[in-house]
């Protein structure tokens, strides 16, 4: 059977102790950003990793981590590939040039309310859009996508040229870099969780 013309790009940090989630682990400590890191990463394999209608990628950092293994395990039939040098722009562009010709949408590890539907409605969106957006509450965003138009990932460079990362402007840099392109109206809003107000927030929801 031939593997899906859609591409799903999981975009994540190794889960190494003291080397992740350094803003949420001032406000609630390492060890319990560490393990909340570690959960999240695992769940989004679950959900995400394993969905046959689309082929998943994982854009690893710190590069050294594609060649030691690490737990939890990545989805079974993933293709795993460093981020490489460069800002977050530069390490999203080149991950989303990587896949052959398709669309292509990547996903952050730190956003618990991620789910496949996200994820399907963003490739039909694409079908008559270049673009694709999934907000996130502080500004930024949890999903971005390209259609087959991204012309080897030209378009994606171009977005992230320029965009003030980790700031409420990150989500309207990176649409005006797109000024003339067909963007499609954007997904669910939702959570990141980068401080401990956000964890806070996470463990009510998560509460029985």
């Amino acid at each position: 059977m031939a593997r899906p013309a859609r591409h799903l790009i999981l975009f994540a940090r190794a889960p190494r102790f003291g080397a992740v989630k350094s803003r949420l682990a001032r406000d609630i400590g390492p060890l319990t950003a560490w393990m909340f890191h570690r959960l999240a990463l695992q769940a989004m394999f679950l959900r995400l990793g394993r969905d046959r209608r689309w082929r998943t990628w994982i854009a690893l950092t710190p590069d050294r981590a594609v060649s030691i293994p690490f737990r939890p395990r990545p989805p079974r039939g993933a293709t795993t590939l460093a981020q490489g040098p460069g800002d977050l722009g530069a390490r999203m562009a080149r991950a989303l040039a990587h896949p052959p010709t398709g669309p292509a949408v990547l996903v952050g590890g730190d956003v618990p309310g991620i789910r496949p539907a996200h994820i399907a409605e963003a490739f039909r969106r694409l079908g008559a859009h270049d673009a694709v957006f999934g907000p996130a509450a502080d500004g930024g965003y949890w999903l971005v996508g390209f259609s087959r138009r991204n012309h080897g990932g030209k378009l994606a460079a171009r977005a992230f040229a320029r965009v003030r990362w980790s700031s409420p402007h990150a989500l309207a840099d990176t649409r005006a870099n797109l000024d003339g392109t067909k963007i499609a109206p954007p997904l669910e809003t939702l959570a990141d969780v980068d401080d401990g107000a956000a964890y806070a927030r996470f463990i009510s929801a998560s509460a029985p």
